[in-house]
Parts: structure tokens; C-alpha cells; sequence
């Protein structure tokens, strides 16, 4: 099992996007370079790194692609379909997980999965995240929120933002687990809906398509 060691804030993340900056220069990244057979032959390379403190877990993500685009408006819109990165995490084993879906407009999906089963209208049981539940969510992204047309150029953007332990609590029943636990997760990068579709992972998905496999998960190692 992949395993990534989520470090304790020293310095809370500016959400200016600084990948290099002060509050990001001494953790490390993890990448994401598993590409699915299904992929076309751009293969952007994409890096993550993760932070927390007692109230917020810190996310950014630094992507070198092509053929970017991004045409979700709203809150809860395909994000998917856009170049987009994605933070699938399972606070606790006996709980479902949250998929966090970000496009490069910092447009976000968010659901919170208890039976992944695929059905004709999505999962077998899933509740979109209220919008309630995200307004302490705070997004940095480097490019507008719509890209449209497609830029096929090569581009460098990144995706920051901060998450409030309070909406993993609100789902849980209790609050979430931080320093010293461990939760399983995924990373993700995809552009379904880009000339050159794509879709890499962290740990490994297998043949199947499908990044909804909490099974596949690696652990994310909260520092004590």
C-alpha cells in the first residue's frame, strides 16, 4: 500500500498557489503517474502535496499540461469533464469517503459515498456534500474558472484550498480523526472531456476504469 505522510503546519498555507513558498518548500510531493491503458498519449505530470492543523486540511496541486480546458460554472457541476484534480479520502474505515472533484477553475464536485456501486443514476447510496457544509472551503486557482476554448498549449496551473475538519465531521457523526490517524485515500488527475482524455492515479486503480475503488486506496499518515 502506497503511503504519504501528511506533516503538521508549521507556517498555514497563504492560498496563493506558491508551490514553492514558505508554507509548502519543505513538504514533500507525492505524484500521480499511474496512467490507465485508456489514456491518450498526453500524460501531464501531476504532483500533490498535503498539510493539516487543527482545523483545516491544506491541499495544492501543480500540474504541467496541454490541451487544458474548463467549462463548469458552479458548485457541484461535472468537474470531471474539465482538466480537472481529484483527493478521494476516507477518514474512517467504518464511514464512506469524500471525492474531492477540483477543476483547474477551481470549480468543485463533492460527494460523500457510502456504496460506490455503479446505477444508472451514479452510486448505490451517495448525498451530494451540501452547500452549507463547504462555505469554510476556500479555493485558489491559477487559471480563469472557464478555459474555452481548449488551450493545446503546454501550461503549468495549479489548484490550492484549504478544507475545514468540521465537514468530514459533519458527515462522520463525530469529528474527524487528525493528528496521529490514518485515513485511506486517492489522488487523481483526468480531462474527460479534452481532446486528449486522460486518467492517472496515485496508488494504482487496476484495469477496471473507475477511480470510485476505496479498496485500491493508499493511507495517508496524519503526523502525531
Amino acid at each position: 500500500m502506497l503511503r504519504y505522510f501528511v506533516r503538521r503546519a508549521r507556517k498555514v498555507p497563504e492560498l496563493e498557489g506558491r508551490w514553492s513558498g514558505k508554507s509548502w518548500v519543505e513538504v514533500q510531493p507525492l505524484e500521480i503517474a499511474n496512467f490507465h491503458p485508456r489514456s491518450s498519449d498526453h500524460h501531464p505530470k501531476t504532483q500533490a502535496k498535503l498539510q493539516f492543523d487543527e482545523r483545516f486540511l491544506y491541499v495544492i496541486f501543480q500540474v504541467q499540461d496541454r490541451y487544458v480546458r474548463s467549462v463548469s460554472r458552479q458548485f457541484q457541476d461535472p468537474a470531471w469533464e474539465d482538466s480537472c484534480v481529484e483527493l478521494f479520502a476516507r477518514p474512517r474505515e467504518d464511514c464512506g469517503y469524500f471525492n474531492f472533484e477540483m477543476s483547474c477553475g477551481g470549480v468543485l464536485l463533492l460527494y460523500y459515498l457510502e456504496d460506490a456501486t455503479r446505477t444508472a443514476d451514479g452510486f448505490r447510496k451517495y448525498t451530494k456534500v451540501a452547500a452549507e457544509h463547504v462555505r469554510g472551503l476556500e479555493v485558489y486557482h491559477s487559471l480563469p474558472q472557464r478555459v474555452e476554448p481548449e488551450i493545446p498549449d503546454p501550461v503549468e496551473w495549479v489548484v490550492e484550498y484549504k478544507v475545514p475538519l468540521a465537514l468530514f465531521a459533519a458527515y462522520l457523526g463525530s469529528p474527524a480523526p487528525a493528528a496521529g490517524s490514518i485515513w485511506r485515500a486517492n489522488l487523481f488527475k483526468c480531462a474527460d472531456g479534452s481532446s486528449h482524455p486522460h486518467w492517472a492515479s496515485w496508488a494504482p486503480i487496476g484495469e477496471e476504469l473507475n477511480f470510485h475503488q476505496p479498496q485500491r486506496f493508499g493511507a495517508l499518515d496524519f503526523e502525531p
